[in-house]
């Protein structure tokens, strides 16, 4: 009886820190892996671990919410999500649509293909990415993903051996990404103010990584050919909204968003979320506030970019598992989640690098909208290449 108590003094205690949004729930994340921006996991593995979510049973090991073997049925409306060319309209698709249907999760008629093509061009387009020269990682321990949560401090050195600062940071979207990146709070729970310089910040970022730049200009050529925008201001302002609009994470305060989440990093529960940029990573580790542990997986690429998944601590919180692509432009990393989120909302996007496959997982916020009931970036990181 005492267990049974303890185990519901534990459960508003974390609904109070703030833990009952949709990101901790199964909707649209079953066999995605581990992800430790969540407070439970949908994954097979949660079973042996006892950290599924409370729906795991019902959202992920249930036909009904599987488009598998219903591609292109008439719509039903007693069935809990749709398998059709209509669900992505009214945003009731089941969360493998775009894996096992035709895929059209979103953006319109953009295909796969399409959106694989793309990437290869952005890819191509990133001329200020680090040469091998200018970056040296040092990645050390590789660890299973059963040991990620150990907190086990395994590599003795820096994941960042050199990097030439000099070269990359006076550029102007690394210039940008800096000045935006020391604007936030990392803690939830408590608003983030801005100052009209700040703002301004913003404003920058966006233009020298979208508007200033090839590859930006390549992705808002393709979007605006397929419908999704009808100019370049509509974009540069849908971009600053869907990044950097605040809502609320904890304690009904306007304490975060996708860029704060994704590219700064926060804590949350007591541990760290979010935080997928490298560009921060090197930024802390350099200062001594991060201390990296070790990773648990590793790009095929034998060139910048990569990706790493990476254990580290950030000032006593831990993340598990914070996955970045390491070397890349921030344009090319802006751009890269802004096309998967645009076209694969909530959904796992299949992009080609090199002529390698990486997997971009995004996630919309449902708990607040901008505009006309847009959705704000919840989260988006490179997926494990074995999810």
């Amino acid at each position: 009886m005492m267990k049974v108590i303890a185990a519901v003094v534990l459960l508003l205690a974390l609904s109070h820190q703030g833990y009952s949004n949709s990101l901790d729930s199964c909707e649209g994340r079953c066999g995605y892996g581990t992800d430790s921006d969540f407070t439970c996991q949908c994954n097979p593995s949660c079973e042996r671990y006892g950290d599924c979510c409370s729906d795991y049973t019902e959202i992920c090991k249930g036909d009904s919410t599987s488009c598998k073997g219903r591609c292109d049925e008439k719509y039903d409306p007693d069935n809990e999500c749709h398998c059709n060319s209509k669900c992505s309209q009214y945003d009731n698709c089941c969360s493998d649509y775009t894996d096992l249907c035709d895929g059209d999760g979103g953006g319109g008629s953009i295909t796969d293909a399409e959106i694989e093509a793309l990437s290869e061009t952005l890819y191509a387009l990133d001329s200020n990415k680090a040469s091998a020269s200018q970056l040296i990682i040092d990645p050390q321990a590789l660890v299973h993903d059963s040991q990620t949560s150990s907190q086990s401090d395994l590599s003795s050195r820096r994941l960042f051996k050199y990097l030439d600062e000099k070269a990359l940071f006076s550029r102007p979207t690394y210039s940008a990404l800096l000045a935006v990146l020391d604007n936030y709070n990392r803690m939830t729970g408590q608003t983030e103010n801005f100052s009209p310089q700040q703002l301004n910040e913003q404003d920058v970022f966006l233009r020298e990584t979208m508007s200033n730049t090839e590859l930006g200009r390549e992705l808002f050529s393709f979007l605006y050919t397929k419908g999704i925008y009808t100019s370049e201001e509509d974009f540069i302002q849908d971009l600053k909204m869907m990044w950097f609009g605040l809502y609320s994470r904890n304690n009904n305060k306007f304490d975060s968003s996708g860029f704060e989440h994704i590219f700064a990093g926060e804590v949350k529960g007591g541990k760290v979320s979010g935080f997928h940029n490298w560009i921060q990573f090197y930024l802390l580790e350099k200062t001594g506030k991060l201390n990296y542990y070790s990773h648990s997986f590793n790009g095929p690429w034998t060139t910048y970019p990569d990706v790493l998944g990476m254990q580290f601590m950030w000032e006593g919180y831990y993340k598990q598992v914070g996955s970045a692509v390491i070397g890349c432009s921030p344009e090319f990393d802006f751009a890269l989640y802004s096309l998967c989120y645009i076209t694969r909302p909530g959904k796992r996007c299949h992009l080609s690098l090199g002529g390698k496959e990486l997997i971009i997982q995004t996630y919309t916020w449902d708990n607040s909208s901008y505009g006309d009931g847009k959705k704000f970036i919840g989260s988006a990181f490179p997926a494990s290449p074995r999810n």
